[in-house]
């Protein structure tokens, strides 16, 4: 049974470069920022960070820059990614809820990863793209990212654009906004 009186929100970063793939390494899940949603209050709860270690790739001067995230971080606080699945699975209970994130990167992302790694999806079936839905709700012609979507409701951007962490409660200020419009 789904419920929706509270969403997860999900915000991943990954490896990336100021250009194509380097040869032999892939787009890897470096960041999974997640939090709570209670739909009713607006209020946000369990936000974390989830640093994932990089088995394929490397974190390149560009992603550090992007996200702050340096390999060192990763290689000290670092988890394997089927130990960060599998605090989504125990601790936010998360194939249970609806879930949200900004765009249809992260759950393509997350799809693909786990399908690569042979480890079963942990979310819920529903997903909301709160990129259309502020866009929707909005009524805008042209989509907007989420630091823009933040400016136009008069809302602060807290923490560090680009951080898992901080995104996702950031999402999830734009989620409710669209709830209650």
């Amino acid at each position: 049974m789904k419920t929706t009186e509270k969403i997860i929100i999900i915000d991943l970063e990954a490896t990336c470069w100021n250009g194509p793939v380097p040869q032999g390494q892939v787009n890897e899940i470096i960041e999974i920022g997640i939090c709570v949603l209670d739909t009713f209050t607006g209020e946000i709860s369990k936000n974390r960070g989830i640093l994932i270690q990089p088995e394929y790739s490397t974190v390149s001067p560009f992603c550090t820059e992007l996200t702050t995230i340096t390999s060192d971080l990763l290689e000290l606080e670092g988890i394997r990614f089927e130990d960060a699945i599998a605090i989504l699975e125990e601790e936010y209970q998360a194939e249970h809820y609806t879930w949200a994130s900004y765009g249809q990167y992260d759950l393509n992302m997350l799809k693909k990863q786990c399908h690569s790694r042979k480890i079963e999806y942990p979310m819920g079936n529903q997903h909301i793209n709160v990129k259309e839905r502020f866009s929707e709700v909005k009524g805008l012609r042209k989509k907007v990212g989420m630091n823009g979507a933040l400016e136009i409701l008069g809302i602060p951007l807290e923490g560090t654009h680009h951080r898992g962490v901080d995104d996702a409660k950031n999402i999830a200020k734009i989620l409710h906004w669209c709830l209650v419009n």
